[in-house]
């Protein structure tokens, strides 16, 4: 009987505590994610391996984070760019130009500007709007039926590229 309590205390206890420390770090601290697609070139690109940090206060997000989300209508994990906040006038001009509550942004990061064009978005209260940064190749809320995410979907804050290890870094 000793033996099998020198195992457990030995073996199995620091097991089960380092998995039960993985799996709270997990849902309260950060995350990573795999990105699928390249609508966010070239600030991320097709299968960067990214860790995101949980977002417990929505208060605190602001224009231009990179955000994962979950996305009702699609069924999935999502990483855009946050665009518009609660109560923000959101407009794409035809020339691809973005004015938020009529003030022109300026996007450094967008480096393949186009789609969809011509559009105003009025962002809800407890809501928030997001586009690709690959605005020519992102299938963002300019084209979805509900274009607004709940606050209670944003899920955390894209922070570092840490895989492929040619890339790693804070990302921007």
């Amino acid at each position: 009987m000793n033996i099998l309590k020198k195992v457990f205390k030995d073996w199995i206890l620091p097991i089960l505590a380092a998995i039960i420390i993985a799996f709270i770090i997990n849902k309260v601290i950060f995350f990573n994610v795999s990105v699928p697609t390249g609508s966010m070139l070239p600030t991320i690109n097709l299968d960067d391996k990214i860790l995101v940090t949980r977002v417990h206060n929505k208060n605190n997000l602001k224009r231009g984070d990179i955000i994962v989300f979950h996305s009702d209508e699609l069924n999935e994990d999502l990483i855009k760019r946050l665009i518009g906040l609660p109560n923000d006038e959101v407009e794409i001009k035809e020339d691809g130009s973005l004015y938020i509550n009529k003030e022109k942004v300026n996007e450094s990061y967008v480096k393949n500007p186009g789609g969809k064009a011509g559009v105003k978005f009025k962002v809800p209260e407890d809501s928030y709007f997001f586009m690709g940064d690959n605005r020519i190749n992102s299938l963002d809320a300019r084209y979805w039926a509900q274009p607004f995410i709940p606050k209670k979907d944003i899920m955390g804050k894209a922070r570092i590229i840490i895989s492929p290890f040619s890339r790693f870094g804070k990302l921007k």
